[in-house]
């Protein structure tokens, strides 16, 4: 499939999915691209769709960024993740080690230059595995912050110029949090402590009442969003 060819797919699916439920979604993904991979970052959506997916196509490549800077109860969640669907998630590392970032650019540079370090151990091995695939899926909401409140169902990304499937565009936290607790999936015990949106631990604080859920994400910069999506 040409990229015109994808454009026109896209917007035919974009208009024909988006009342449809995130199950139907990803079971278009999968038919129209063999090679599709979903992006874990063990957040409470992303488990939605691990689970999703597993249901439409139980091989599919499961993937996460592997910063080095996760918390411990973040890794432990892939390892439940993985003994629960009896599944390998694969590991996407940094081009370069934290000692090595560290000799380049100084120590702690999530501490002096966020976006920085984002690229360096986010953005650049994203890139590196998606072109890998001709489609990824991401556990994107409208509602998580005002750069996403127009993700489309199924858009094309220019970033890394592949489709980009959002599933769960149009569900409410409450919906997530529903589906987890009804099918009993395993999931970040940070987020019984004021962690709503999860990211490397250096870089995430609890979030007080009244706060915005991503406000403990780079917390003291003008800044709300990894990179990865545009």
């Amino acid at each position: 499939m040409n990229l015109l060819e994808k454009e026109r797919w896209i917007g035919e699916a974009s208009l024909a999915l988006e009342e449809q439920t995130a199950l139907d979604v990803l079971q278009a993904a999968v038919e129209q691209f063999p090679r599709l991979v979903l992006a874990c970052s063990f957040g409470a959506e992303d488990l939605v769709l691990v689970d999703l997916l597993h249901r439409v196509k139980p091989d599919a490549d499961v993937f996460y960024l592997d910063t080095g800077l996760h918390f411990a109860e973040t890794y432990e969640t892939r390892d439940r993740l993985e003994q629960h669907y009896a599944k390998t998630l694969l590991q996407v590392l940094p081009r370069v080690t934290l000692a090595e970032q560290a000799e380049l650019y100084g120590e702690e540079l999530w501490s002096s230059d966020p976006n920085t370090c984002c690229q360096l151990r986010k953005v650049n091995p994203l890139s590196d595995i998606l072109s890998r695939y001709e489609a990824w899926i991401t556990g994107i909401r409208r509602d998580q912050a005002p750069t996403r409140a127009n993700a489309r169902k199924v858009e094309y990304d220019s970033k890394f110029g592949l489709v980009k499937f959002n599933p769960l565009a149009d569900w409410s936290s409450d919906k997530v949090w529903d589906y987890i607790r009804e099918h009993d999936l395993p999931y970040n015990r940070l987020h019984d402590r004021d962690y709503p949106s999860i990211g490397c631990e250096k870089c995430t604080r609890p979030v007080r009442n009244g706060e915005d859920p991503r406000a403990g994400r780079w917390s003291g910069f003008e800044k709300t969003e990894c990179g990865l999506h545009k």
